[in-house]
């Protein structure tokens, strides 16, 4: 009797190997329900805390909370098979320490299930990066626009403008790299220097607003689907769902104002 062949999840050795080959398709994903319909698709999900914006309403991704990753990347990780799920450190939870972020990381490491976490940050972090995968945490890095710096950066805009944060970028990169992470996040980039780190990197760079030549990319997948009230200019959107969603409840609505549902094959009748 043959052996049947069993299907495992992608791990960070298999988006490491993708470097230069074919690109890391990753999404984000924060509910069971959209973990299953993108697992098939993708190498790598993506727990964002962008969560905050996108399911809780929040301004910013600056609220969000340990507890509320662990949360949802547990079910991501428990409706998903294959992909590399990858969940994002919370503002606050790593900055304090190398202990305390190693503390938060390996919380969310034990409590979810997933595969990696995402450390924001460049050569101020690398420290930290380097003290966290010494002890067997598999990191992410995140450079450029980076979300939880929003309000040192002064709102949400593209990066790489001037020839000092080209500089600057070009070297967190680096540093990220050198502490040990295993690929690196490049949000709101300039195409050139998007690219120029990829050439420059040894490590897998997952653009998102950066450039095609990134070795993967990463979008929101609410964004994708047309879920969200505005998406940022670098999305592409690839279903309009949010009108659809609205279609199929007007309709229900009137339905139900009209009697119309539920009919009597939708509903139980004594025997």
């Amino acid at each position: 009797m043959s052996t049947p062949i069993l299907s495992r999840r992608k791990t960070i050795v298999d988006i490491g190997k993708a470097k230069g080959t074919t690109p890391v398709v990753a999404l984000t994903a924060y509910t069971a329900p959209v973990a299953r319909l993108l697992d098939e698709h993708v190498d790598m999900l993506l727990v964002g805390d962008s969560l905050g914006m996108v399911l809780y309403g929040m301004e910013s991704t600056l609220p969000v909370t340990l507890e509320l990753m662990i949360a949802h990347g547990s079910a991501v990780v428990r409706a998903s098979k294959s992909a590399c799920v990858v969940v994002d450190m919370p503002f606050g939870s790593y900055q304090g320490s190398r202990e305390a972020a190693f503390n938060a990381c390996a919380r969310i490491i034990k409590e979810t299930g997933c595969q990696a976490v995402k450390i924001e940050g460049g050569t101020e972090m690398a420290e930290t990066i380097a003290f966290v995968t010494n002890r067997g945490i598999p990191v992410v890095g995140h450079v450029a626009l980076m979300p939880q710096h929003v309000h040192m950066m002064g709102g949400y805009r593209y990066q790489g403008r001037t020839p000092k944060e080209r500089k600057k970028i070009l070297e967190d990169a680096v540093a990220v790299q050198e502490a040990g992470a295993f690929a690196v996040v490049l949000e709101g980039v300039e195409e050139s220097l998007a690219r120029q780190i990829t050439a420059k990197l040894t490590i897998a760079t997952i653009g998102i607003g950066a450039s095609p030549e990134c070795d993967g990319q990463v979008l929101v997948t609410e964004d994708l689907l047309g879920l969200t009230e505005s998406a940022p200019s670098f999305v592409k959107q690839y279903a309009n769902l949010g009108a659809a969603v609205s279609q199929a409840v007007e309709e229900y609505a009137a339905e139900v104002r009209k009697r119309k549902f539920p009919a009597a094959m939708h509903c139980f009748f004594k025997k």
